[in-house]
């Protein structure tokens, strides 16, 4: 089975329990759904935004 990014699409292997580490969920205040799964390279990428709240379609 296999989770994406929901910034880039990058797919992480969820057989391999390693790498659920360095990936990332972000959900909306209030939001009780899944949320959405960030990549380490968005994660990297996005730090600032996501530190500060900013909603996902400031990030392009």
């Amino acid at each position: 089975m296999s989770e994406v990014c929901g910034e880039c699409g990058t797919g992480r292997d969820t057989d391999d329990p390693a790498t659920a580490l360095s990936w990332s969920r972000e959900r909306e205040p209030g939001d009780d759904g899944p949320g959405r799964l960030l990549c380490p390279a968005c994660v990297r990428a996005h730090t600032r935004d996501i530190e500060a709240r900013l909603p996902p379609a400031w990030w392009s």
